[in-house]
């Protein structure tokens, strides 16, 4: 990846985490851990991989995303004020009453959103669907959705998959953001979804490992899904939960649960230290 490319993408992402912390704590609930440890994927597509117009959020050519761990919305909502979708001032209304900004993402009026999600284990279903009507339309769009790896115990994320390979939805990326903890522990001791990668396999689609928090690793995952043909994709994407702030990195405690003042000050201490380092 370009030095410069990449350079900026660590900013989004910084901003990402930022704004997270400051939603959640305007709000004073919301999900930190899980919106902190997608946020070098969310920064990664919504300013390289997805084709997207924030002036047209509707445009019927665009690729689709679906965030179907749909309450790590906080990233999502700062990746798409950033890109241009809607004023960034609008933010800390996170989870206010009468704000677009709801704890799980409404498609209905937040502009840049395909797919309301929220209920685990659905939002896949969703983005199969999508990828099926551009197969069956002729369109070029692509489909991306990321999944919780507490998500995947859902029976239903398994039945997409068989759906997705039947149907050879080559349009569709899936990533499952696997920081190895969900909201009653670790994954490996409430239900162990591993080895993911291989089990995906065994259903049918093309499969790729990466980390998370590496952008050269993000870009060399992504370009190699885009290269498959006649099966849907799937990237294990290695994280760390509550990644960037000290004190809620790899804590479970850190699910659903929003920072108090102090904690706040000292997570907004931490990431802008670390700016400037950027």
């Amino acid at each position: 990846m370009i030095e410069e490319v990449k350079q900026q993408l660590k900013k989004n992402a910084h901003t990402i985490r930022m704004d997270i912390i400051e939603q959640v704590h305007s709000a004073k609930s919301g999900h930190p851990g899980g919106s902190l440890s997608i946020a070098d994927i969310v920064a990664y597509l919504y300013f390289v991989e997805l084709n997207v117009d924030p002036k047209k959020p509707d445009w019927e050519d665009r690729d689709r995303f679906v965030l179907s761990k749909g309450h790590t919305c906080p990233a999502v909502y700062s990746a798409l004020a950033r890109r241009g979708f809607f004023d960034p001032a609008i933010l800390p209304t996170f989870r206010h009453i009468g704000s677009i900004l709801q704890g799980h993402p409404d498609m209905k009026h937040i502009p840049g959103i395909d797919m309301s999600s929220g209920s685990l284990g659905q939002g896949i279903s969703a983005a199969c669907g999508m990828a099926l009507a551009a197969k069956k339309s002729g369109a070029s769009y692509r489909v991306y959705t990321i999944l919780g790896d507490g998500e995947i115990e859902e029976g239903q994320v398994w039945e997409a998959m068989m759906f997705a390979a039947h149907y050879k939805l080559d349009n569709l990326c899936i990533i499952v953001d696997y920081n190895g903890l969900q909201i009653d522990g670790p994954v490996s001791e409430v239900m162990n979804s591993a080895p993911i990668a291989e089990k995906a396999r065994a259903f049918g689609l093309a499969t790729f490992e990466m980390d998370g928090h590496d952008f050269d690793s993000i870009e060399k995952a992504f370009a190699a899904a885009k290269q498959v043909e006649g099966k849907p994709s799937l990237i294990v994407a290695n994280t760390v939960k509550g990644k960037g702030v000290s004190f809620m990195e790899n804590q479970v405690g850190w699910h659903g649960t929003a920072p108090n003042d102090e904690q706040y000050e000292q997570a907004m201490k931490e990431l802008k230290e670390a700016a400037k380092c950027l």
